[in-house]
């Protein structure tokens, strides 16, 4: 792999880890950002292993103390390095980042995996200039946002910003895990289309083509998921302002066909509506470079940015 991004003018290497619940990602970069590097092994749970893990792969990709950056599933708290709550790593509490540290000897930063994903996917879409605002939406088993200014992942108050997928406010009210009715992610996510269209895997494609051969019940489906879509990405269109809105998960492997669904839906919104069809939201949303390790990139990406400016 050979990818190249854009440079940021510092002049060290960087390691990126994006952790999952089955497998594990690295990359490392060289002084101008381009990867060098790739390592992917299966991944394990529980608090020990997720660190000899990260571990692993970091000494695999580099014997320097290079900075390394880690995006990982969960709560994560980016300033100390801790994180919570990793329910398919069977992590209740976990110092990572200074756990990591005194083993590696090297600074670590750690981020939520959707916010590693965003600054990843940010760096491979054209931007109108070096401060420019990107959305991504990660429409996998779940649904959540990451939301990058200038090259940097944007965290909120309680680290809670992006959780767009537990706002209650689709009309199907189905119920959501979190204890709420008719949060978008019931509907909006890759998860939920597994459910709603149980007899192909993945889902979304055969659910696109079927209702484009006039099958009722996907058209009855594909409705509903384009609507609860349309909800989410003209929220984030009109929340944040974003120059672009990226579109990631398990469900952008669906490619220009399901592009082409969201910008049906979003012109059907914007019939009579002068405010919509100003906005032209459809315009500046790209589907995510599926082929690159985005989230192990932005991983690295977002450690080498928070290190000190020599």
């Amino acid at each position: 792999m050979n990818a190249r991004l854009h440079h940021n003018g510092r002049s060290q290497g960087c390691v990126g880890i994006d952790i999952g619940g089955t497998k594990i990602e690295g990359v490392l970069l060289d002084a101008t950002d381009r990867v060098i590097d790739v390592c992917r092994m299966p991944s394990h749970s529980g608090e020990s292993n997720v660190v000899t893990d990260i571990v692993r792969v970091a000494r695999i990709l580099s014997n320097e103390a290079l900075p390394i950056g880690i995006g990982i599933p969960g709560q994560v708290n980016c300033v100390t390095g801790q994180v919570s709550n990793v329910v398919n790593l069977d992590i209740e509490t976990l110092e990572l980042g200074e756990r990591v540290s005194a083993i590696m000897h090297a600074p670590v930063h750690v981020e939520n995996d959707v916010n590693a994903a965003a600054v990843g996917a940010a760096e491979f879409v054209e931007q109108v200039d070096g401060n420019a605002t990107v959305v991504f939406l990660n429409f996998g088993t779940g649904l959540a946002a990451g939301l990058v200014r200038g090259g940097r992942a944007e965290h909120g108050y309680s680290g809670s910003i992006g959780e767009i997928g537990h706002l209650p406010i689709d009309p199907n009210g189905f119920e959501c895990p979190c204890g709420q009715r008719g949060c978008l992610e019931t509907v909006a996510s890759g998860g939920a289309v597994a459910k709603l269209w149980p007899s192909a895997n993945p889902p979304m494609p055969d659910l696109i083509r079927k209702a484009r051969q006039g099958d009722g019940h996907a058209n009855d489906v594909l409705a509903m998921v384009a609507h609860a879509m349309g909800d989410t990405i003209q929220i984030v269109a009109q929340a944040y302002d974003p120059q672009r809105i990226i579109i990631g998960g398990g469900m952008a492997k669906t490619g220009d066909a399901l592009i082409e669904v969201i910008q049906a839906e979003l012109s059907r919104r914007a019939e009579g509506c002068r405010f919509l069809t100003t906005l032209d939201i459809a315009s500046n949303i790209r589907i995510a470079a599926i082929d690159q390790p985005i989230g192990a990139i932005g991983a690295a990406l977002a450690a080498k940015r928070a290190q000190p400016q020599s």
